[in-house]
């Protein structure tokens, strides 16, 4: 009997410990999306990630290469630091070196941040939903509902750093900034206790602490590593025995020197939610399929970073977007590209956005694989870097905040001297197809041929100034002068025959709707979503394919509020592991206040940036991509 009542507070003890705080609004955290970051997304300089393969929405298209122009003495209490500026991205956490940015400043004396990535990351910090970007309410050991802790923050425009100087001086730990290196020691913590139960939802497990420490989660292929700052006893470790719960297959211990490492068998599928509580001092390791939390956070003025999970035809999906008012002062938005001198290439977008210097950043328009280039509108600073395809939606604004999105058309025409009209099929375009194709300095300083046997014409100050017949796709390449364009003649010769040298031309164009041609920035996408709070969802006549029609994948996506914000999204699976349909994530962005929106490139293209990390995915998991829509964050003065 005596072991019955104990087994049955203990299973209280565990299902209650953690459940009224998890319940609580204030509790909100986002170790879900930290635990779908690895650590090297902490540091600007890592870029190495591993593709997966991409669902094309065109295929069989040429390939091309195109080519445009001695320890020091540390500190107690509070932190002892230099008095002028430093910043670096490398944290020596007890004696470990991990990826992650911080600065010092002066500001009233000499204060230290680091980024809330850095701080999730390497030391466990969770963040709770706020209105106020100056003041990041956070939890870490400590009760949200009574006295959180908020964090002064620090906007340099591309990465927030909240300000850890109270904190760490509340912690104990001894700060030492050493070059390049904010060397932290937390006081040497210990583990009195592990407690495990099955729950209706799942497994929990309670790590008993005699006080804070830091910590950190790992994901790796159908394992999570927690690995906890703190050392435990052998009795300790004898004394708890692990067992296969509702989820979790597998559980060891491994004991260190002032360290503790934990490794969770269970599905990649799952992320486990790691969360603190003081008083007892515990960790608490949820593994359960609805692991995110619902929070709002006011990263910056007009910049607001939210996640839910959203139901839609009876399934749960977990959404990540972020809020942007482009009317905000200081906040602008623009394509990016991974490589500035060229048209070609591609990168993950984690490379890209810290390149590009974004605050955040949405992976946006389809590309070719094999050459790199763009399958769909690119429009930068009103020049079109690749002309839209196929009459496939896009999104267009300019610098006053104004947004319009719907399927886009561009047409052009030469007239010639005597009259003749010769249409032209796309415009600085890797969407190839028979007739004549136009390229301007926007695609680059050269063209090289696509397709065999082409014919290239030269057009400087509106007249043919040469024609000259080529081989093998990809044999040579032409130069593009900048006061005129190159025409692809692709197996139509009586046009060539048209185009003789000395010929005058002038071009029409007609762009479709109209007003897109007053926007200075546009991205092409596809399928359009939403119009009018509707949705207008038509697929194939946008000329996507029957596979890419009915596939459930990953989604990105761009929408519009009534009162002009946008929304950019990220949708990966519902809670059973299935990913989104077409019609699904339309659904979804009409849930969060779309009125208008579009469909982007998705499936392992699907990434979400805010402030140095990804918020969606790990980013070993993330594509490379071609381009992606950039918000950039003026910080107020």
């Amino acid at each position: 009997m005596i072991r019955r009542d104990v087994n049955q507070r203990f299973k209280q003890s565990v299902s209650s410990a953690g459940d009224r705080c998890y319940r609580s609004r204030y509790a909100q955290s986002l170790l879900f999306i930290a635990g779908l970051l690895t650590l090297s997304c902490l540091v600007p300089q890592l870029s190495a990630v591993a593709t997966t393969p991409h669902n094309q929405a065109l295929q069989n298209q040429p390939t091309q290469n195109q080519s445009l122009p001695s320890q020091p003495n540390l500190v107690s209490q509070a932190p002892s630091l230099p008095a002028q500026s430093q910043q670096g991205n490398q944290i020596l956490l007890n004696g470990r070196m991990l990826p992650a940015a911080w600065a010092q400043w002066s500001a009233g004396g000499q204060r230290l941040g680091i980024t809330e990535a850095g701080l999730s990351q390497a030391i466990g910090v969770e963040l709770l939903d706020t209105a106020d970007a100056t003041r990041q309410p956070v939890q870490w050991f400590s009760d949200p509902t009574t006295a959180p802790l908020k964090l002064p923050t620090r906007l340099t425009g591309a990465l927030r750093y909240l300000d850890i100087t109270e904190l760490a001086q509340r912690s104990g730990w001894q700060l030492q900034v050493n070059g390049a290196v904010l060397q932290i020691n937390s006081p040497p913590a210990t583990v009195k206790a592990i407690r495990q139960g099955k729950q209706p939802w799942g497994d929990r497990l309670v790590i008993e602490l005699d006080r804070s420490a830091p910590w950190q989660v790992d994901h790796q292929k159908q394992e999570v590593v927690l690995t906890l700052d703190a050392q435990i006893p052998a009795t300790t470790l004898q004394s708890f025995k692990p067992g296969i719960g509702n989820r979790l297959k597998a559980i060891k211990i491994e004991p260190g020197t002032n360290q503790t490492r934990i490794r969770l068998s269970l599905s990649s599928a799952l992320r486990p939610r790691v969360w603190s509580l003081p008083n007892t001092n515990r960790l608490i390791v949820d593994i359960r399929p609805d692991s995110i939390v619902d929070h709002d956070i006011l990263w910056a003025p007009g910049l607001r970073w939210r996640t839910q999970t959203l139901t839609v035809d009876a399934a749960r999906f977990p959404v990540v977007w972020l809020e942007v008012d482009p009317r905000q002062p200081g906040i602008s938005l623009k394509p990016i590209l991974p490589n500035p001198g060229t048209l070609a290439g591609t990168a993950p977008l984690l490379r890209t956005a810290q390149q590009a210097q974004v605050a955040a950043a949405i992976n946006s328009g389809f590309f070719n694989r094999n050459n790199q280039l763009p399958l769909g509108a690119v429009r930068l600073d009103g020049r079109w870097l690749s002309g839209p395809i196929l009459g496939r939606g896009a999104i267009a604004w300019n610098a006053t905040g104004e947004t319009k999105i719907a399927r886009l058309t561009l047409q052009e025409a030469l007239v010639t001297s005597k009259g003749q009209l010769l249409p032209l099929t796309h415009l600085n375009s890797a969407y190839v197809q028979a007739g004549i194709a136009r390229y301007t300095s926007g695609w680059g300083t050269s063209y090289s041929p696509f397709t065999d046997n082409e014919i290239l014409v030269t057009v400087q100050n509106n007249q043919v100034v040469s024609q000259q017949p080529l081989g093998a796709a990809g044999s040579t390449t032409v130069p593009i002068p900048a006061t005129g364009y190159v025409l692809a003649v692709r197996s139509n010769r009586n046009a060539a025959a048209t185009l003789a040298v000395g010929t005058s031309l002038q071009l029409e164009t007609a762009i479709t709707p109209g007003d897109f041609n007053r926007y200075e920035q546009i991205i092409g996408g596809g399928p359009l979503l939403l119009q009018n709070r509707q949705i207008v969802l038509d697929a194939k006549a946008e000329q996507f394919s029957n596979a890419f029609v009915i596939e459930k994948a990953s989604r990105s996506a761009i929408g519009q509020t009534a009162d002009g914000k946008l929304l950019i999204a990220a949708v990966h699976t519902d809670l059973d592991g299935s990913g989104a349909t077409l019609t699904n994530i339309a659904q979804i962005m009409q849930q969060l206040g779309a009125v208008n929106a579009l469909n982007l490139d998705g499936g392992s293209s699907t990434t979400l940036y805010l402030g140095g990390q990804l918020l969606d995915r790990l980013p070993r998991t993330a594509a490379r991509v071609h381009n992606g829509i950039g918000v950039f964050v003026q910080p107020s003065r």
